[in-house]
């Protein structure tokens, strides 16, 4: 579904007129430069002055914690070598004792050879006195008895030593052991002793630099509202990472200059120093701002947006008290509503994601800037859910019908993961933002955690329920396109442009597994319901299935006459999907057998969902429409054109 060499791939779709009619512009205010009174120059100051203090106290405890973090660090340490010591210890005496039986049964056999020995050389020694004519005979056999007497005797004192050496090391090691587990106990105690100073001093820092904190943004606030200063996060941030950033990131960072953290907007490019602190006149970044040479390619900043930028770095280029330097931009900014939709639209967008209701009488699609919700009966327009970026790439409702969760993203701007209430369309959690689209999300069975995949070529699963994230997976070398987990929830499985499917440890996050058949963009991933096998599809035209065990392809899936995009895999074992050949289809998994062909689209379709209990499958295609078909005979039920408002000629707009 998600190609860049294709002129009308969903993720570079040719859209221009159907942004130009559909835009909403947001404009950054202008900074005021006022000027200051006696008064306000004065509490400006003594909030300074605060903060200094603060900052100094705050520098004192930074070192004190350092103090504390290094005996902590020493007493750890010991920690670890008295544990490292038993271990070894542990180790000695088990492969000792290991070695002792072995040893022992040696000393027994010695005992009874020398016996035996002992028996046949006095015999051998009785026949050589009482037989005189045999005695050279009997001399030279009693002679051999008797070396072989004393050889059984070496091997029995060899033995014995051997059983003493091995016997030695377990009393040293059990000593070892002993000692060790004092000197743990000890340690244990030690530090045990003093954590409470550890945590104190820990406390103290963060207590002390909080307070420093609040003291600067108390006096950043002054300052900002008297003129004296402007807030990169809040006014600066949304400017670059709205304008700059699609070029000057760290993937194409042209003219090596890389703007997606502060620390990397002042260190500057291949040309030098971005910034002259205190004088944007003479600011590289600030003159190409101001002539219009950047951004390169696109319309220039407003004045307002420029106006901005050149008193930010007039008063100091500072970045806001609190925020990490590296943070990217799109984490530091305030989180803003999304535009409105268009009431009506001029023209329809293309159908990125469809899905049914748990009842399977809704019917969810994509739109610009926002989710419709159409009645699966008649095609009847029910809600219209907002708030969400510009283009929307995948659609899940939880069990219960309550919940939709939403992957959308502003290309090269923003991506986000949003919850939102089906009832109402309130915004129930933003979970993901990052500085460009997410294309999928995906719940685990039991609806605890939820998978998010994107353009940043990361997998993040959070807590459904605290909305924290929990595991940040980047294993993947191009976007991530499609995220899904087993039955059982222990695995997830991706589809990445990177021309790879994995699967990871759903706990720890660990690749597991890496399929290479495609050789060729990956976009659609599943599960079969044993958890054995995963099903993929690709810019290759094809479906394939393979093991989980050790990523060996089993079945290829073909018949498809271009790209296939989105797959669904049932429990019975069937796979749905849509291709650009302008048909959604369905398979056998265990075989491939084609099972029916869901015609009509004229256009790629791009989208696609199954409902088992109404026997439904829906799919959403390049050109705005969404078709229903039955799935016992794939007959066409309901078409929809997904664009409220819509008057194609000759028809009445969804209302």
């Amino acid at each position: 579904m998600k190609t860049l060499h294709r002129s009308r791939n969903v993720f570079s779709l040719n859209t221009a007129a159907v942004l130009l009619a559909l835009a909403v512009g947001l404009e950054v205010a202008a900074v005021p430069v006022l000027a200051a009174t006696p008064e306000e120059e004065k509490k400006a100051a003594e909030l300074i002055k605060v903060a200094d203090e603060a900052k100094a106290r705050a520098t004192e405890a930074e070192a004190a914690l350092k103090v504390a973090q290094a005996k902590a660090t020493e007493l750890q340490g010991n920690l670890t070598k008295l544990k490292a010591q038993i271990r070894n210890a542990e180790k000695a005496i088990k492969d000792a004792e290991a070695k002792l039986k072995p040893e022992q049964e040696k000393v027994t056999k010695a005992d009874a050879a020398k016996k035996a020995a002992d028996g046949v050389a006095k015999t051998a020694r009785a026949a050589a006195e009482d037989l005189k004519k045999k005695a050279a005979a009997a001399e030279a056999k009693a002679k051999a008895e008797e070396a072989k007497a004393v050889a059984a005797t070496k091997a029995l004192t060899d033995s014995q030593a051997a059983v003493k050496v091995v016997q030695t090391t377990v009393a040293t090691s059990k000593k070892s052991l002993t000692d060790s587990q004092g000197g743990l106990k000890q340690a244990d105690t030690q530090f045990a002793a003093f954590k409470p100073q550890l945590d104190k001093a820990s406390n103290e820092f963060a207590s002390i630099s909080q307070d420093h904190v609040n003291k600067r943004r108390a006096s950043e606030k002054h300052l900002i509202g008297i003129g004296k200063l402007v807030s990169f996060a809040e006014t600066v941030a949304p400017i670059f990472s709205k304008r700059c950033l699609a070029c000057h990131n760290a993937r194409t960072a042209k003219g090596r200059y890389n703007m997606e953290t502060f620390a990397a907007i002042v260190k500057g490019g291949e040309s030098g120093d971005a910034l002259e602190v205190g004088d944007a006149d003479s600011s590289t970044l600030f003159a190409l701002i101001e002539d219009g040479s950047m951004p390169k390619d696109a319309d220039p900043l407003t004045p307002e947006q420029i106006a901005a930028v050149k008193h930010w770095i007039n008063t100091g280029a500072v970045l806001d008290a609190g925020l990490s330097p590296s943070a990217p931009l799109i984490q530091i900014m305030p989180k803003e509503t999304q535009p409105n939709p268009p009431e009506a639209y001029p023209v329809p967008v293309p159908v990125t994601s469809v899905a049914f209701s748990p009842d399977g009488a809704t019917l969810a699609t994509s739109g610009y800037h926002e989710v419709v919700l159409w009645k699966v009966e008649d095609g009847s327009l029910l809600r219209r859910i907002t708030n969400v970026a510009e283009r929307v790439y995948d659609i899940e409702f939880t069990k219960d019908g309550q919940k939709i969760v939403v992957a959308s993203g502003t290309p090269a701007q923003i991506g986000e993961a949003k919850i939102f209430q089906v009832a109402d369309g309130k915004l129930l959690g933003d979970l993901v933002r990052t500085d460009d689209s997410v294309f999928a999300v995906s719940l685990s069975p039991d609806e605890k955690r939820l998978a998010t995949a994107g353009a940043d070529r990361a997998i993040r699963v959070y807590d459904f329920a605290t909305q924290k994230q929990q595991l940040l997976i980047e294993d993947h070398a191009d976007w991530v396109m499609d995220v899904a987990w087993s039955a059982d929830g222990t695995r997830l499985a991706s589809a990445s442009r990177d021309k790879t499917s994995k699967v990871f440890d759903a706990v720890s996050g660990d690749s597991l597994v890496t399929f290479n058949g495609h050789g060729q963009p990956v976009y659609g991933v599943g599960f079969q319901a044993d958890g054995k096998i995963v099903v993929s599809s690709g810019s290759d035209k094809q479906i394939r299935t393979w093991n989980v065990a050790d990523a060996k392809q089993v079945k290829t899936i073909g018949g498809f006459g271009n790209e296939v995009f989105r797959i669904v895999v049932t429990p019975e074992g069937h796979v749905y999907s849509c291709s650009a050949d302008k048909n959604a289809r369905a398979h056998q998994v265990s075989d491939g057998k084609a099972l029916k062909t869901f015609a009509g689209h004229t256009d790629w379709v791009y989208s696609v969902a199954v409902h088992a209990g109404t026997k439904r499958v829906a799919a959403g295609s390049y050109n705005g429409e969404v078709r229903i078909w039955n799935i016992d005979d794939a007959k066409e039920s309901l078409k929809i054109i997904a664009a409220p408002g819509y008057k194609p000629a000759g028809a009445t707009a969804a209302k």
